[in-house]
């Protein structure tokens, strides 16, 4: 048997409540009505709440629909235990939320034909997202160029996808690196996204930035100082890496 021309990634971390809402039963129905195979991974961090139940109970009847156990490690590990066990032709990973809809990856297959490795989703205007997180991811944009020469509009939106030769080229090294780091809480790992992305630069993989749709499913809840230092703090890392040789 081939392998399925896409491999649909979905980490998740105490996500019982979108779990609740159908999310696995929408991108079921989506993928069915394909033409072509597909396969599922949903990558459990090491939940604390029900997460890996509902998982289980709601994929029993879908055959492509896979569970992978994860101790809780972030989502950085999670996205990548799920990518290098994917078998897809094409591999996408997207949030628990679909804040970005599956079907948006329609968007992505265009420019795979064309040549490139990796398609990232950039989101177009955000709606649902407050005013003083919009003037954020402006200053992230510019400090981004101005740190590690990424000429990105958005490396954090949750939805990307690889070829097999991205895969392969960049995260067994980056999985290796992260399963060091021991985490508490919900781990975003704010470096993780610049980081692969400068990385597959580095590789001369074909990058490409697809506008999607995307809507902030829970504007309140995310830490803007948090986040902010965090992924400023990240890129200095990614920088100190790099200048060690860590990106060779």
């Amino acid at each position: 048997m081939s392998n399925p021309k896409l491999s649909v990634i979905i980490p998740a971390y105490n996500a019982a409540e979108d779990l609740k809402r159908g999310i696995l039963d929408d991108v079921a129905k989506y993928l069915a009505k394909q033409g072509y195979p597909s396969e599922v991974l949903i990558v459990n961090d090491g939940s604390s709440d029900q997460t890996a139940e509902i998982v289980k109970k709601n994929i029993a009847d879908k055959k492509s629909f896979r569970l992978i156990d994860n101790p809780h490690k972030g989502k950085a590990v999670t996205v990548m235990t799920g990518l290098l066990e994917s078998c897809g032709e094409i591999a996408v990973f997207t949030d628990v939320d679909q804040s970005t809809p599956l079907p948006e990856i329609e968007k992505f297959f265009p420019k795979f034909e064309q040549g490139f490795d990796i398609v990232i989703g950039s989101r177009s205007g955000r709606s649902g997202s407050p005013f003083i997180r919009k003037i954020a991811t402006l200053g992230f944009s510019i400090l981004r160029t101005v740190i590690l020469g990424l000429n990105i509009s958005d490396t954090q939106c949750g939805f990307k996808a690889f070829d097999r030769k991205a895969i392969e080229q960049i995260f067994p090294p980056l999985l290796k690196k992260y399963q060091e780091v021991n985490v508490s809480g919900r781990a975003l790992n704010a470096d993780f996204d610049a980081g692969f992305l400068f990385l597959a630069g580095k590789k001369g993989l074909k990058i490409a930035e697809v506008k999607v749709d995307w809507h902030d499913e829970n504007p309140e809840s995310a830490n803007l100082v948090k986040n902010a230092i965090d992924t400023i703090k990240g890129m200095i890392r990614i920088r100190v890496s790099d200048f060690r040789g860590e990106y060779a």
